[in-house]
């Protein structure tokens, strides 16, 4: 009887997965060269042109672009040596933060190199995993967080979940019943009232079950899989457009850090393309969607999401839409000349 009442909508699906546990020795063998394999192709392609092949300082081919502070030497036992597995992990999936002056809240532990960019929006959880693997056989150490225990504590988690939500349900049907045949007694509307408690339980619950399924999808799944980023309203008065241009002119830099990676006049990193003449070349909605979600759009691109926000994303769009730097004086020239 009205079950309805029942479908109910419980806003998006947090996937931010916490870094609570498990520490130890880190499961079979296999399982430790598949997860070192992973880990070293993923380092190839998304950290070895800042870091280097061995981790080491000037060996990447962009090191030399970046500005300070430049990469660490991963290769650096008597320093690498000082942080934990979760410190690692932590530093590579983390929230970009703003580090001009009149910025985001830094706390003393928080790691905030805007030129270090994060994999949290691009790489799944057991991929991230393998990286610090990786980055720990780089100085001569080995990954001792329990990764195969991980993923069953999520296992674990989803599965109380769903028990809780099942009962949370049970529970709820059973008050609605109640509240409908003393209602229909009465031959008045039914109190929503009379089981808003089972109600409330069986929404907290159900939050709960999305967080643990999220948590368990994510550890194996990248979070941007199959996410489209739908087309942006663009559309403001000069004065507002004005105002974001210069946001998006100061997260370039201070937060998001793209000119580690891209160079605009003699300035700025070489991984991606120059910037100088995006607003010749690059259309805003465009940059604003490939912002969001990059591999949505080019799945084996180097340049990681780094969680832009909509204002955020619409800011660096606006800027880059103003750079339009005159063509080079003279041609380049054929090889050889």
């Amino acid at each position: 009887m009205r079950a309805w009442r029942r479908i109910r909508v419980f806003g998006a699906v947090a996937v931010v997965v916490g870094l609570s546990g498990l520490i130890g020795a880190g499961g079979c063998s296999m399982f430790q060269n598949e997860q070192s394999a992973k880990g070293k192709k993923l380092y190839a392609h998304y950290c070895m042109h800042c870091h280097g092949e061995n981790g080491r300082q000037n060996e990447g081919f962009n090191w030399s672009s970046m500005t300070d502070p430049k990469p660490k030497d991963l290769s650096n036992k008597s320093e690498m040596g000082t942080f934990k597995d979760e410190d690692i992990f932590a530093t590579i999936s983390r929230d970009m933060k703003d580090t001009s002056p009149n910025g985001d809240k830094i706390g003393d532990d928080e790691f905030a190199v805007p030129t270090m960019p994060t994999f949290k929006y691009t790489l799944s959880e057991e991929e991230i995993w393998g990286i610090v693997g990786y980055v720990r056989s780089l100085h001569g150490k080995k990954l001792e967080f329990n990764v195969e225990g991980r993923k069953k504590e999520l296992q674990d988690a989803q599965q109380s979940a769903e028990q809780k939500y099942k009962e949370a349900e049970r529970l709820e049907q059973e008050a609605e019943k109640k509240a409908s045949d003393e209602a229909d007694k009465k031959g008045v509307e039914v109190d929503d009232n009379a089981y808003a408690k089972e109600m409330q339980a069986m929404g907290q619950a159900k939050k709960e079950l999305d967080l643990a399924t999220a948590a368990v999808t994510n550890f194996t799944t990248r979070p941007g899989k199959g996410v489209n980023i739908a087309r942006p309203d663009l559309n403001m008065k000069p004065d507002a457009a004005a105002k974001l241009v210069e946001v998006g002119k100061q997260i370039y830099v201070t937060k998001y850090g793209c000119n580690g990676c891209h160079k605009i006049g003699d300035e700025g990193g070489k991984v991606g393309p120059a910037l100088d003449r995006a607003g010749y070349r690059l259309n805003p909605t465009w940059v604003y969607r490939w912002l969001r979600n990059p591999q949505a759009m080019k799945p084996d691109t180097r340049m990681p999401s780094l969680g832009l926000n909509d204002a955020d994303a619409k800011a660096v769009a606006l800027y880059l839409k103003t750079l339009r730097a005159p063509k080079p004086d003279q041609p380049l020239g054929k090889v050889g000349e």
